[in-house]
């Protein structure tokens, strides 16, 4: 482990490999799971906020799902997270020619459409962060659909805390993410990894 500032970082993030390989996955994290994204409060109203603009993107599927439940809900361990579809599929998932899931609030994002990318914890991906009264704890997800994510992030030589710079430098900003580097720097090199 990592101490950063206020923040405890879990060594996969140095040691392991990644890069999004959405060719190969199709944006399964999207669409595989047993809960939505996890949200804030602040995060749930911005969705709110956006989804008018966003919403004749969304499968008829998610439409019905948003009018019945809205679009988060609460789920069985406490966490505000985005509503799903059938029980896995993310509500503001959209899909691209050739079946690749595109985020609707990203894609109307890079449209211009909407001012808000996404939650932090989709941008985030594969960090999922945990808050503690004294400390946030940074550690990464793995599960099997990110395999070719790590395959991809080996042959290009890309740590996951260097694929992650930009959705870091944002939820921690520029002088936590430049003490991060600089420590995982410092580690690889003694460690020889």
């Amino acid at each position: 482990m990592l101490e950063i500032q206020n923040t405890i970082v879990s060594l996969d993030l140095v040691e392991r490999f990644f890069c999004c390989d959405l060719e190969t996955c199709l944006g399964q994290c999207c669409i595989d799971g047993d809960a939505g994204a996890p949200i804030t409060e602040s995060e749930r109203a911005l969705l709110e906020q956006v989804l008018p603009e966003i919403w004749d993107d969304l499968a008829p599927a998610a439409q019905r799902v948003i009018e019945e439940q809205g679009v988060s809900y609460v789920d069985e361990e406490g966490d505000l997270v985005t509503s799903i579809v059938d029980g896995r599929n993310c509500v503001f998932t959209c899909y691209a020619p050739g079946g690749m899931c595109l985020c609707a609030i990203e894609k109307a994002y890079r449209e211009g459409r909407v001012g808000w990318r996404k939650p932090a914890s989709c941008a985030l991906y594969p960090v999922r962060l945990t808050e503690y009264k004294d400390f946030t704890a940074v550690n990464l997800h793995r599960w099997k659909i990110c395999r070719c994510a790590e395959t991809l992030g080996r042959s290009k030589g890309l740590r996951a805390y260097q694929f992650l710079r930009g959705p870091l430098t944002e939820r921690f900003g520029r002088e936590w993410y430049d003490e991060l580097a600089a420590t995982c720097e410092e580690y690889l090199r003694q460690t020889g990894r």
